[in-house]
């Protein structure tokens, strides 16, 4: 917290931490707004058909059975990756 503002191409920028927590009721409120409409499609649709129509929560799906299906985490830990289509079926 000591330097938290930094320019870059002239463009100031503010970073801090958990920011939203200053603001809790408000970022809830966003939070909400924003993951609602996912959380009822996986409701309405069950995971695998959700994740067929949205590619967003497809995108969004980490680990399917036991296997890693996110390409980015399975490279963090240097683990196996299998594709999530192959899930899908």
């Amino acid at each position: 917290h000591a330097k938290p503002t930094y320019v870059v191409d002239g463009v100031i920028h503010y970073c801090v931490t958990n920011m939203p927590g200053a603001v809790a009721k408000t970022s809830t409120l966003a939070l909400t707004n924003a993951t609602l409409p996912y959380v009822v499609q996986l409701a309405d649709l069950g995971w695998r058909e959700a994740c067929r129509t949205n590619a967003e929560i497809r995108h969004g799906a980490n680990i399917v059975a036991g296997h890693i299906t996110h390409s980015a985490v399975a490279d963090a830990f240097a683990l196996a990756h299998r594709n999530i289509a192959d899930f899908l079926q």
